[in-house]
């Protein structure tokens, strides 16, 4: 690929508007349905540069305001449609340090792109897309360029979590100054990126990349570090000399489902399931990696989320899965996946067993052998705004499975909660936090799935930008 190319057409509005969105290339789904490389291909750059011409440059671009790093959406379309991919990557990463994950595992249907000016007409402009290329661009070109950094301030500022909301925050700190480390549990750093989202759809060498922009920028990482057991909350700032402090540390815990037979073996929480394949390599054994994993013909995936898509999709890439199903109580409607997710799920061969809810699971000799269902009906909407699912009498089957995957939700660690005095979370073991980040305790600031709960990527990053700012201000303010 070349820095620049120069074909940039003078086009009305009107012209720009009848270009077609572009589809994305993609693995035929017979094929893909056996490996795990990337689904998506990518844009090339004739295609990219198309895709940018039909952005018409509006005087109030919306999309910024709907991308909750606030990207400089129209700028870097600009010099895309001009064929400077170089500038176009450089306007991403003044507030994007991920943009190469963003680009692929974001839900711009939700966001920047639901609000694109043009979608009242036509498709809406392909911003992820075009993202996830000139992400893709500039690290096949080698042309990454380090942004200038401040002066440094001589503050320390510690970040719990390598996961998007912590990579965001620390990314944002250094460039302002400061010295930045962030404390990971786990032996890898990049949290649900490494551990939760598989190969297929974002492979590791990808945020490994992204992680090594960051350390260039002066963030160190410490692995294998358990706060609230290697050190503690108050150790690190009274004793190691922090001068402030970011949790993010997500929401790994796993919820279950509470019937009978969830201790046979046999049943995973998505969260293991996920880990062993992703973070462990697990997709690799037993040729290349030691990970066991489950050698089932039947899997059933309970939940119909991102996660439960992402458990599936996995399971049915294994070569002695010949039966994999979704089982989700409601309709397809009401899926909170991406439709992207459950459209590729669907050509991959998954089966969808919806209205239909476990009731207990069967096991011989302590492995499960199948899982008694009931079928449902939807009745009034409930208070996630989704319609109720009711169970109807006498429907109960037998499904034949020797692995289920329980995706029906994740809850935060208790450990850091526990072992810092004074730190105020609610009911459910969110830590509470204004809209900065700030928490009830002095100097510390939290903010992602441990705050929120279980949520998206980009939405953990963009809290990781408003506590970097505030942090920025508590932290130059201290004597």
């Amino acid at each position: 690929m070349t820095d620049k190319i120069d074909t940039q057409r003078k086009l009305t509005n009107k012209e720009r508007m009848k270009i077609s969105r572009h589809a994305m290339p993609e693995q035929d789904p017979l094929e893909r349905a056996k490996n795990f490389f990337e689904v998506p291909l990518g844009y090339t750059p004739e295609l990219a540069i198309e895709e940018a011409e039909r952005c018409i440059q509006c005087k109030n671009p919306k999309c910024i305001e709907g991308c909750p790093v606030n990207v400089k959406i129209p700028q870097f379309i600009f010099h895309v449609a001009m064929g400077n991919f170089e500038l176009a990557a450089q306007t991403l990463k003044e507030t994007n340090a991920l943009p190469a994950v963003c680009g692929r595992v974001c839900p711009q249907e939700e966001q920047c792109e639901i609000v694109c000016n043009i979608s009242a007409k036509v498709e809406p402009v392909a911003i992820g897309r075009l993202e996830r290329f000139v992400a893709d661009w500039e690290r096949a070109s080698r042309k990454i360029s380090i942004p200038s950094l401040a002066p440094p301030t001589g503050r320390k500022i510690a970040v719990i979590g390598a996961g998007p909301a912590g990579l965001t925050c620390a990314g944002d700190l250094a460039k302002l100054g400061h010295t930045v480390t962030i404390f990971e549990a786990l032996h890898k750093p990049g949290g649900v990126l490494v551990y939760g989202i598989p190969e297929f759809r974002l492979p590791k060498q990808i945020v490994e990349a992204e992680v090594h922009y960051l350390e260039k920028m002066g963030v160190q990482i410490q692995c294998d570090f358990v706060v609230g057991m290697t050190r503690t909350i108050d150790e690190l700032m009274n004793e190691d000399g922090f001068d402030a402090v970011f949790i993010g540390t997500g929401a790994g815990l796993p919820y279950f489902m509470g019937i009978p037979g969830e201790n046979l073996n046999g049943v995973y929480s998505a969260n293991e399931f996920l880990t062993r394949m992703n973070l462990m390599k697990g997709f690799e054994f037993p040729n290349h990696a030691d990970t066991p994993v489950p050698m089932a013909k039947h899997f059933a995936v309970i939940g119909g989320g991102n996660t439960a898509m992402d458990a599936a999709r996995t399971a049915r890439r294994l070569p002695w899965a010949e039966k994999v199903y979704i089982v989700y109580r409601r309709s397809h409607i009401e899926m909170p996946a991406r439709k992207e997710e459950i459209h590729h799920g669907e050509e991959e061969g998954i089966e969808f067993l919806l209205l239909t809810n476990p009731t207990r699971f069967l096991g011989d000799n302590g492995w499960l052998v199948a899982m008694e269902c009931q079928k449902m009906e939807l009745g009034e909407p409930d208070a996630s705004g989704r319609r109720k699912p009711i169970p109807i009498a006498g429907s109960e089957f037998v499904l034949s499975v020797e692995a289920a995957i329980v995706a029906t939700g994740n809850g935060s660690n208790p450990l850091i909660n526990k072992t810092t005095p004074g730190l105020a979370a609610n009911k459910y073991g969110n830590i509470i936090a204004d809209e900065t980040g700030k928490t009830s305790r002095e100097g510390v600031w939290a903010g992602g799935d441990i705050v929120i709960g279980a949520a998206t990527v980009i939405k953990a990053m963009g809290a990781g930008k408003k506590a970097a700012a505030a942090m920025h201000e508590y932290v130059m303010a201290k004597k």
